[in-house]
């Protein structure tokens, strides 16, 4: 690609980033709407393929079970828009964090220079490379394991338990949270030798580029010490905010849920650990369920809602709004309460431009959760808190559900549709475009104090 051609699709990289996701979900609809993708053997109806092709490339909702609609070619089919949603994020996310790096003259921890000046193709090249070793890394390692466990643990043919095992290692890892059997991974609620190395990937896979990629440069154990000083402030935010969300969500889940009867009741008390643990992880998006969502306590659903809403990191498998948006916020509000005049993080100082810039994410991605929700209230009979589980769930690309997905009207769907793609490409291109579009005044309006509150 010469150099014109590459500066105009950096003139404008969101519509990079939209045009490719739309036209790959074109595609997977059009594979799976062949008769030779149902276990049927009849052509699945446009509406139930796009759905599926949506919630797969963003790794949200479906309105069939994947393991008996499915054919093995359509599931390689839903399979493959996982791996390219997944991948085609983390690689989209981690290009625009870098051009907006260089625009602003930043230093990042994305490529060996000490300052980015401008996004060429040697940076491409790098991000491309450095993606797809960590994703095929993790992907394949955790695939090994639960294929060695399905083999040995439940006796499946060696080809059956590969297959398993690399399918849900791919949707650990990409946060898709689809799985072969109808009840996801509610059958393997007392096996941890399943949960953990699913749990293990979808963290992974949640955390997001920039951060593995400092991780790994300080994994040896002589520097790992020294190196985690120098750690950026987006890893360092990243790592504390998600070790907390999952501390925080797995004690909650276990308060609430510890007796009872439709979820955790029946459960020994390791188990009942580790599945807590789990929610926890797999509400940040992952979207798997290893406890019958619909049987939760309403308080334990709205605390899931949350989760949900959050999501993971940056330039990750994960959507949200993301947990640095979350900590800035949280930073923002604690600053006011002590009548702070800048918002301080860990020895740094948040711009007041990255303040907005949050604020902005977090308020617009409610407007587009509260806004679905009173259509689907509008148009379905569902109660308002399976409703907004249900938005949250799309726009956070998250996966999980009550059960309510597969009853709404055709409308109701498609207002799912639009919100799991705009979860999914939403906060990543609206963030950079707001930093991309940063500029300085001349002149300064008079200042005027409103009333708050």
């Amino acid at each position: 690609m010469d150099r014109t051609r590459w500066a105009a699709l950096l003139a404008h990289p969101a519509r990079v980033v939209v045009g490719a996701f739309a036209v790959v979900i074109a595609l997977g609809t059009a594979l799976l709407v062949l008769p030779v993708s149902a276990q049927s053997g009849q052509a699945t109806n446009a509406e139930t393929a796009l759905f599926t092709a949506t919630g797969a490339m963003s790794g949200g909702l479906s309105v069939v079970d994947t393991g008996s609609h499915w054919s093995t070619f359509g599931e390689i089919v839903v399979l493959g828009l996982v791996q390219f949603g997944g991948f085609g994020i983390m690689t989209f996310a981690s290009l625009l964090g870098l051009l907006v790096s260089g625009r602003l003259r930043l230093s990042m921890q994305l490529t060996a220079q000490e300052e980015t000046q401008s996004l060429g193709i040697g940076d491409v090249r790098r991000i491309l490379i450095g993606v797809a070793r960590i994703t095929a890394a993790v992907e394949l390692t955790i695939a090994a394991w639960l294929a060695l466990r399905f083999r040995l643990g439940y006796g499946q043919p060696l080809v059956e338990a590969v297959y398993h095992g690399l399918f849900h290692s791919v949707s650990a890892f990409n946060n898709a949270g689809f799985g072969l059997r109808p009840d996801n991974l509610v059958g393997y609620a007392s096996d941890a030798w399943v949960m953990l190395p699913i749990a293990v990937a979808c963290i992974l896979g949640g955390i997001g580029f920039p951060v593995l990629l400092e991780l790994l440069r300080s994994r040896r154990a002589s520097t790992f010490v020294r190196s985690a000083r120098r750690w950026s402030l987006h890893t360092r935010l990243t790592l504390l905010t998600t070790a907390f969300l999952l501390a925080a969500g797995g004690v909650f889940t276990c308060l609430l849920e510890w007796t009872n009867p439709g979820t955790l009741g029946p459960l020994d008390w390791p188990d009942k650990l580790t599945n807590g643990f789990f929610n926890a992880v797999t509400a940040r998006t992952a979207g798997f369920n290893s406890v019958h969502v619909a049987e939760m306590e309403p308080a334990t659903l709205l605390g899931t809602t949350v989760l949900m809403f959050i999501g993971g990191g940056s330039a990750s498998t994960a959507g949200g709004i993301k947990v640095t948006t979350f900590a800035v916020l949280a930073a923002a509000i604690i600053a006011e309460a002590r009548g702070d005049t800048a918002v301080e993080v860990m020895g740094r100082r948040i711009t007041p431009y990255v303040v907005r810039q949050a604020l902005t994410v977090a308020l617009l991605g409610v407007g587009a959760v509260m806004l679905a929700s009173i259509v689907l209230l509008t148009i379905s009979d569902a109660s308002p808190q399976a409703v907004l589980f249900e938005t949250t769930s799309a726009f956070g690309t998250c996966g999980l559900t009550t059960g309510i997905t597969g009853d709404l009207p055709v409308a109701g769907q498609l207002v799912l549709i639009v919100l799991m793609f705009i979860g999914r490409i939403g906060p990543i291109t609206l963030g950079s475009a707001l930093a991309l579009r940063e500029r300085g005044r001349r002149y300064q309006l008079p200042e005027e104090r409103p009333v708050i509150g």
